[in-house]
């Protein structure tokens, strides 16, 4: 069973972006790639040949990857959101009571977290907590 992903319109419409390109100017790439290795000669030997369709399979896999991430999307707006708990979009700032220093963190989907952009994700062991 597929879970919920929930997504700010900006987050969908990058990962849709994505999607397009991976799909209209990667795909064509891997197939001329997958061509010239295979104009080479014997394919059992034909490494050039192997790495290609290696590649050609991890963007497939990127592409049906990003596709259920959509498929199971649904676009949030902060301003729908209840600002009177801890949710997804609200931004929290942890205080560390040994050192006194505080941290600020926006709580996201799954798919867009991201700690260097202090952003961290609603299922991750700390999103659950708050």
């Amino acid at each position: 069973m597929s879970t919920i992903n929930y997504l700010t319109q900006e987050e969908y419409d990058k990962l849709l972006e994505e999607l397009d390109y991976l799909k209209t100017v990667e795909r064509d790439k891997a197939s001329k790639a997958i061509a010239e290795a295979r104009e080479k000669g014997d394919l059992s030997e034909n490494a050039e040949y192997d790495a290609a369709k290696e590649a050609q399979g991890k963007l497939e896999l990127r592409i049906n990857q990003l596709s259920k991430a959509l498929n199971n999307s649904r676009v949030i707006s902060a301003d729908d959101l209840d600002g009177s708990s801890v949710t997804i979009l609200c931004k929290v700032t942890i205080k560390n009571k040994k050192n006194n220093a505080e941290m600020t963190y926006q709580l996201v989907s799954e798919s867009t977290a991201d700690l260097k952009q202090k952003k961290i994700s609603v299922t991750s062991p700390i999103g659950k907590a708050l």
